[in-house]
């Protein structure tokens, strides 16, 4: 999938996922091994409250791509804020 596609994949229906997708797609995801990349291309399918409910540490995926990939993303998110 092309940047621009993904920028508008990761424009979700709440703030909160916008302003946590946005800024790894940009920052990180072109660091990404290719395995990772699909990773987060097949995250952008996943339903905004699932979503929400990951990055807020309120449930884990269950499919371990998927967990890896969101421990990765809050993983960055760390490391810029500290």
């Amino acid at each position: 999938m092309d940047i621009k596609r993904l920028k508008w994949a990761t424009r979700r229906g709440m703030l909160e996922l916008d302003l946590i997708l946005l800024p790894f797609l940009e920052n990180h995801y072109e660091s990404l091994e290719e395995e990772n990349k699909l990773r987060f291309q097949q995250l952008l399918d996943c339903q905004d409250p699932e979503l929400f409910d990951w990055f807020m540490g309120k449930s884990i995926p269950e499919d371990p791509d998927h967990k890896f990939i969101v421990k990765y993303i809050l993983d960055c998110i760390r490391e810029t804020t500290d």
